[in-house]
């Protein structure tokens, strides 16, 4: 099995893996060796089409015999055109993903399966698709960092999925459906199985993560599932993905903080400080809305890490509103970036916009920003050399020091080679480049 994508998406892989496991197939060693392919796909960009696209091509060059079994949002979205591709045998959208184990082993050598759905024909390959604002399921399975098993330290636990937003550059609502939560029996069962297996930190992840809840009866909030976890399991540390800034509410900000067992860290996406560009892009919040929460985050975490999604290039999108968006970040407390350059998508309703921006102006706007990131990181890094941080350990090095994550999200080396999974207590005595580096003080 391949995964494309985001966290949510490597969740979902790692739940199908899990079932088809179970159902007695085994891991092949390559995609060369394998009976059967499993493609999970995203589609949040025409980059990221394209990269499943060349996976297939590869694949069936490489092994002409194997099966290609494609899912996720690219087969949502588009199931007739990667039905065309050669080499594709079976396309399953994400309205019947979570009954894919049962349309993958009949294409194997196994005997006595058969599909749980009538499956229909286009191009090459059979097609199993559906509507998937009927689609309830909700695929959850942790998905571990690295991929040395004795390396994996940081489950991300997908605990939410879908979104019902509307904004007008996004597919992901017509390829995952509404939004809904994993509930709280199981959120802690997924955590207490993970605390039992001797992870310590973990990673809470979903398409509009700060929405949980908001379906269940009796109607519940983001705060109540973390507060949840810290009452009823035992896991040390607790990391939020990202969430939306509507979603930072004041509860959620105080118990970040008032809690040493949750990451100070906060991911809160922004794409555009122009308020002129926000309402293009459908989006709930004005720049002066995000600012205050940003501020009041800053104010109960000083020593948080603040990151944001931006997005350059959107329809219409002139210089004066490039300049607002670029003002806002330098004026706030922002750690880190993640800069994208917009992408059409068909069938949203940005992809029909007028004015749409000349690639050569969105590349030079994403280098301002990622320069503005990188001045903004380097700042943040650099407040912390004198000082101690707390550090998980990732993995062994070069035999003369560890890589480790601090609690607000900062890569450490430190001197001396250690287990991974490993609180570590590291007083910093410098940078290296992106990373703190400093010495051991103590296991926490």
């Amino acid at each position: 099995m391949q995964n494309f994508g985001c966290r949510a998406t490597q969740a979902d892989g790692a739940a199908l893996e899990r079932q088809l496991l179970d159902r007695g197939l085994a891991r092949a060693g390559t995609a060369g060796e394998a009976e059967v392919v499993v493609l999970n796909t995203c589609t949040v960009t025409a980059s990221a089409d394209q990269d499943v696209r060349a996976a297939i091509r590869r694949i069936h060059r490489e092994n002409p015999a194997s099966k290609i079994l494609v899912t996720g949002c690219y087969a949502q979205r588009a199931p007739e055109e990667i039905a065309a591709l050669p080499g594709v045998s079976l396309v399953v959208g994400n309205s019947h993903k979570h009954e894919l184990a049962d349309h993958v082993l009949p294409l194997t050598n196994a005997a006595g399966f058969v599909p749980l759905t009538e499956i229909g024909q286009a191009g090459n390959a059979n097609v199993v698709i559906g509507d998937i604002f009927a689609h309830t399921e909700l695929l959850a399975a942790p998905v571990f960092e690295g991929e040395d098993s004795a390396e994996k330290t940081r489950p991300n636990l997908k605990v939410q999925d879908g979104c019902n937003n509307r904004c007008s550059f996004c597919i992901i609502p017509s390829v995952r459906g509404r939004s809904r939560s994993l509930r709280i029996e199981h959120v802690l069962r997924e955590t207490n199985a993970l605390v039992d297996r001797g992870y310590r930190e973990i990673v809470l992840s979903g398409i509009n993560l700060g929405r949980w809840g908001r379906e269940l009866t009796p109607r519940m909030n983001f705060a109540a599932v973390l507060r949840a976890i810290l009452e009823n399991t035992a896991i040390e540390k607790l990391r939020i993905s990202s969430v939306e800034p509507m979603d930072w509410s004041d509860e959620l900000i105080d118990l970040a903080a008032s809690s040493p067992r949750i990451a100070k860290h906060a991911h809160v996406p922004l794409q555009s400080g122009s308020d002129k560009v926000l309402r293009r892009m459908h989006r709930k919040y004005r720049p002066w809305h995000y600012a205050d929460r940003i501020e009041r985050i800053r104010r109960a975490m000083p020593d948080a890490a603040i990151g944001a999604d931006v997005m350059v290039g959107f329809p219409g999108e002139t210089d004066d509103d490039f300049e607002q968006t670029r003002a806002l970040i330098e004026r706030l407390p922002m750690t880190y970036l993640h800069v994208f350059t917009y992408s059409s998508r068909p069938g949203t309703p940005s992809a029909g916009m007028p004015d749409q921006v000349p690639v050569q102006v969105a590349r030079e706007r994403n280098r301002v920003l990622r320069d503005l990131a990188a001045c903004k990181k380097g700042a943040f890094m650099q407040s912390f050399v004198g000082r101690d941080v707390q550090a998980l350990t990732l993995t062994h090095c070069d035999g003369k020091r560890t890589e480790a994550l601090s609690d607000n999200y900062l890569k450490v080396f430190v001197t001396g080679t250690f287990p991974p999974n490993q609180f570590v207590r590291v007083g910093v005595g410098g940078r290296e480049s992106d990373a703190l580096v400093g010495s051991h003080r103590s296991c926490d």
